[in-house]
C-alpha cells in the first residue's frame, strides 16, 4: 500500500515554538524597549540567510520582519533617551512582542539544529509555524497604539506595511522541498513493493540535494531520527520514521560502503580502508580514553545540574531513585551495593532499589555536549527506546530496506578488509537491536558464522561488536539453535567471557550465555563447556554492576537444570551466589538460583553453614521487590527443609521474622504465600507449640497459616515442592 504524502502534513501540528512563555514582568518603559532592541538585534545579526538548508524563504521573511521591529525599538531609544513610561496598553503589546521574538528565535534555532531528513519530513508543519508567527505579529500590530508612540513617518510607514504583509501572508511551502519529500516517500513505496530504488536517484536526492555526502553525515542524520523515535509519543508516526532511518542506512552503505566513522566528534579522522586492525584498535583506545578524560580539561565548565551529586562528574546515564533525586547510574548502584539504603542527597530512606531513566535530563546533557563539541557516550538502549524502535521497524518499507542493508553488511563481513568488517559488525549489531524480522533475516543471510570468526579478532572494537551482535541475534528463538549449532561458537563466546579485550565484550558474552541458556537443552552444554561457569562466577564476584547482573542471570538460568548442582558447587558458584545476597542489585536472582540449587542437600548444608546467609535472606524479605521476597522465602524454606531442626531453630529465632512472614501471607505472590506458610509450619513444629513468637510479642495466627497452605499440605508431605517458576527477567539489548 502506498504511503500517503499527507501522513505528516495534516496531523495535529506540533510546533517547535509551542508552549507557555512569559515576558519579564519586572521590565517596563525604556528598560523593556532596550531589552526588545537587543533581542531583535541579536536575532537579525546571528541569522545569515545562507545558514538555512531548508525553509530559506520563510526564514529570510521572518528575519526581515524582525528587522522592521528592530528599527521601531531603535527609534524609541534614540528619540527618548531619558526614562520614559508607556501606557499600559503599549507595555502589554511590547511584552507580547518579547514572547514573539523568543519564539522566533526558537524556531530558527530548531531549524539550524535539526537533522536535514527530519526537517524535510516536517516541512509542511514547520512552514505552518512560520505562518502562525506571521498571524500573531499581525494581531499585535493591529492592537499596538501607534498614535501614543509619536513615531516618525518612515517608521510608522514601515510598521503599517509590515502589518499589511503579515495580514495578507499565505502559508508558503517550498515546492522544491516538497518535491524532494515526495521523492523520499517514493523510495519507501518502492521498498514496500519489494523493489530497490535506482542508486542514481539515491545519489541525486541524498548527496546532491540533501547534502548528506559522507559516512559521518549519514550517521548524524540517522542518530537524530533515532532520537526522535526515542522520544516519540504518537505511535502512528513511528513506522514512517523507522522507514526513513532504514532508507538512510541503506543509502549510506550502498553509496559509500563501510567507511570508518568510529569517532563522531572529530577526535580522529576516518581511517583508511587499508589500515590494519591493530591500528584501528589503537584509534578506538585513544577515542575511548578521550571519552573518559575530557572532563578534566579546565576549559569546560560543566553545569551543576548535569553532574552526579555522588561522583561530581558529568552524568552518563542519569537515573531517578525512589526519593525523586537524580544520580548517575554507576554511582548510585555502587552506593547501594555498599549497603546504603538512604538517598545520598536527601538522607531519606529508599523505599525500593528500582532506578528510572531520566530521559529528559539525558537529552539536555547530550545537547549540551554536542553544542560544546564534547563526546557523550549515551546508553544504547532502554525500555522506552527499545519499545519505540521496535514499533518503528515494523513497516514493510523498513523491513525491506533493512534486509537490503543487511545483505551489503554480510557481504562486507565475508569479503572486506578488517576495518570494513569492524564497521559491518557494528552496523549489524545496531540493526539487530530491535525487531525479530531483522534478527531473522540477518541470521538467514549467514551472518552468525562470520560474526563468530570475529570473536578471535585482535581488534577490540570488532570483537565487542561481534559478540554484542550475537547477543542481539540470540533473542530470536530460532537463532539460539543457529548459534549453538555453529562449530566452536560456544567455545568462542566463553573465550570472550574469560579473556575479552573490553569489559563490555565480556559482559555481553555473559548476557549471551544467559540468553542461550533459556533453552533447556543448552543448559547442560554450557555447564559442560570448560571455564564457562568459572568465568561467570568471576564476573559475579569482581565485575562491574552491569557485569554482575549479567552473570547472576546466566547462573540463575543454569541453576534450573537438575544436574547443575555438582558443577555449581565445584566451581564456587554456590559460594558466589550466597555472597551476592548482600548486593541488592543482584540479590533477587541469587536467591532464586539458591532456592533451586538447595533442592540438593549438599548445597543446602553448604549455604546454611555460611555466616550471614540467613540474615541476608531475611533482609531481602524486608526490603526486596515482590519477586525478591518470593525468592528469599523460597530459599529459606528449602534450606530449612533440607538442613533439619538445628537450622530451623536458628531461622525461627531471627528477630521480626514472624512479622515479615505474616506480611507475605497477606500481600505476597501466590508462590510466596505458599512458601511462607510452609516455612512457618516447619518453625512451629520444630520449636514452638502455637506460633512463632517474636521479640515484640506478635505471633502468626494458626488460622492464617492453615488457610494459606491448606491446599499444599499434601504436596509438602510427598516432597512435591517445585520452585522452578519462571522469572520475568528481560534480556538487555546493547
Amino acid at each position: 500500500m502506498s504511503l500517503s504524502l499527507d501522513f505528516l502534513s495534516y496531523r495535529r501540528r506540533r510546533s517547535p515554538v509551542g508552549g507557555a512563555y512569559f515576558a519579564p514582568a519586572d521590565l517596563s518603559g525604556a528598560a523593556l524597549v532596550q531589552t526588545l532592541s537587543a533581542a531583535a538585534g541579536r536575532l537579525v545579526a546571528s541569522r545569515p540567510s545562507t545558514s538555512f538548508p531548508f525553509q530559506e524563504r520563510n526564514s529570510r521573511s521572518l528575519i526581515r520582519k524582525v528587522w522592521v521591529l528592530s528599527s521601531l525599538f531603535d527609534f524609541l531609544i534614540e528619540s527618548h533617551p531619558s526614562p520614559r513610561h508607556f501606557p499600559d496598553s503599549v507595555t502589554l503589546c511590547f511584552r507580547e512582542l518579547y514572547i514573539l521574538l523568543y519564539r522566533a528565535k526558537m524556531l530558527l534555532d530548531y531549524i539550524a539544529q535539526s537533522g536535514r531528513l527530519w526537517l524535510l519530513l516536517r516541512n509542511p508543519q514547520i512552514s505552518g509555524n512560520f505562518h502562525d508567527l506571521d498571524q500573531e505579529l499581525a494581531t499585535l500590530l493591529d492592537v499596538l497604539p501607534l498614535d501614543g508612540l509619536r513615531l516618525s513617518d518612515d517608521v510608522r510607514e514601515h510598521l503599517e506595511l509590515l502589518r499589511r504583509q503579515c495580514r495578507t501572508s499565505k502559508l508558503y511551502v517550498d515546492p522544491r522541498d516538497e518535491e524532494l519529500r515526495r521523492k523520499v516517500f517514493s523510495f519507501l513505496d518502492d521498498f514496500a513493493r519489494g523493489k530497490a530504488p535506482d542508486p542514481a536517484e539515491f545519489q541525486s536526492s541524498f548527496v546532491d540535494q540533501l547534502g548528506i555526502s559522507d559516512a559521518r553525515s549519514f550517521r548524524i542524520e540517522i542518530e537524530f531520527l533515532e532520537e526522535q523515535i526515542f522520544n516519540m509519543e504518537e505511535e502512528a508516526d513511528l513506522p514512517l520514521l523507522g522507514g526513513v532511518v532504514a532508507l538512510a542506512r541503506y543509502c549510506r552503505f550502498l553509496l559509500l560502503g563501510c567507511q570508518e566513522v568510529e569517532v563522531d566528534f572529530g577526535a580522529a579522522t576516518q581511517s583508511s580502508s587499508s589500515s590494519s586492525s591493530s591500528s584501528s584498535g589503537e584509534q578506538f583506545k585513544k577515542s575511548k580514553k578521550r571519552l573518559v578524560s575530557w572532563s578534566g580539561d579546565s576549559s569546560f565548565a560543566i553545569p551543576t545540574d548535569f553532574c552526579c551529586p555522588i561522583s561530581l562528574d558529568l552524568m552518563r546515564e542519569p537515573v531517578i531513585v525512589s526519593t525523586g533525586q537524580t544520580y548517575d547510574r554507576a554511582s548510585i548502584v555502587q552506593w547501594m551495593e555498599e549497603g546504603h539504603y538512604t538517598c545520598p542527597n536527601s538522607g531519606q530512606s529508599l523505599s525500593h532499589n528500582r532506578l528510572v531513566p531520566n530521559r529528559a535530563l539525558r537529552n539536555l546533557i547530550s545537547q549540551w555536549c554536542a553544542a560544546c563539541g564534547i563526546p557523550y557516550d549515551t546508553p544504547e538502549s532502554s525500555d522506552g527506546a527499545a519499545e519505540n524502535s521496535a514499533a518503528a521497524s515494523t513497516s514493510k518499507a523498513a523491513i525491506e530496506a533493512n534486509k537490503a542493508t543487511a545483505e551489503i553488511l554480510v557481504q562486507q563481513l565475508s569479503n572486506s578488509l578488517d576495518d570494513a568488517k569492524t564497521v559491518a559488525a557494528r552496523e549489524l549489531r545496531l540493526l539487530a537491536k530491535t525487531g525479530k524480522k531483522n534478527r531473522a533475516f540477518i541470521a538467514e543471510l549467514g551472518a552468525i558464522p562470520l560474526l563468530c570468526n570475529l570473536l578471535t579478532s585482535s581488534n577490540s572494537v570488532a570483537q565487542e561488536n561481534a559478540v554484542t551482535a550475537l547477543l542481539n541475534l540470540s533473542i530470536f528463538e530460532t537463532n539460539k539453535s543457529r548459534i549453538m549449532e555453529e562449530e566452536r561458537s560456544l567455545t568462542l563466546i566463553v573465550d570472550v567471557l574469560r579473556h575479552g579485550w573490553t569489559v563490555d565484550a565480556r559482559e555481553n558474552a555473559a548476557a549471551t550465555l544467559f540468553s542461550l541458556s533459556v533453552v533447556h537443552d543448552y543448559k547442560k552444554m554450557i555447564m559442560s563447556e570448560p571455564g564457562a561457569v568459572a568465568a561467570l562466577v568471576n564476573m559475579l564476584t569482581k565485575g562491574t554492576p552491569r557485569g554482575k547482573k549479567d552473570a547472576v542471570m546466566a547462573l540463575f538460568n543454569l541453576s534450573t537444570h537438575p544436574e547443575s548442582w555438582a558443577g555449581m558447587l565445584e566451581t564456587g558458584a554456590v559460594t558466589a551466589l550466597a555472597g551476592a545476597l548482600g548486593n541488592e542489585a543482584v540479590a533477587e536472582e541469587a536467591a532464586g538460583a539458591l532456592a533451586l540449587l538447595m533442592k540438593h542437600p549438599t548445597i543446602a548444608h553448604t549455604v546454611g553453614s555460611g555466616d550471614g546467609t540467613v540474615s541476608s535472606l531475611v533482609g531481602l524479605l524486608r526490603r526486596g521487590s515482590p519477586k525478591g521476597k518470593e525468592n528469599a522465602v523460597a530459599a529459606l524454606q528449602e534450606m530449612c527443609r533440607r538442613c533439619g531442626p538445628t537450622l530451623i531453630r536458628k531461622v525461627a529465632r531471627v528477630p521480626a521474622l514472624g512479622g515479615l512472614i505474616q506480611n507475605i501471607l497477606f500481600t505476597g505472590t501466590k508462590r510466596a504465600r505458599r512458601k511462607a506458610a510452609l516455612l512457618a509450619k516447619m518453625c512451629q513444629r520444630c520449636d514452638m507449640s502455637a506460633a512463632i513468637v517474636i521479640g515484640n510479642g506478635w505471633a502468626i495466627d494458626h488460622t492464617l497459616v492453615r488457610n494459606s497452605s491448606m491446599r499444599r499440605v499434601s504436596s509438602f508431605g510427598r516432597g512435591d515442592l517445585s520452585v522452578s517458576v519462571p522469572m520475568a527477567i528481560s534480556v538487555p539489548v546493547p
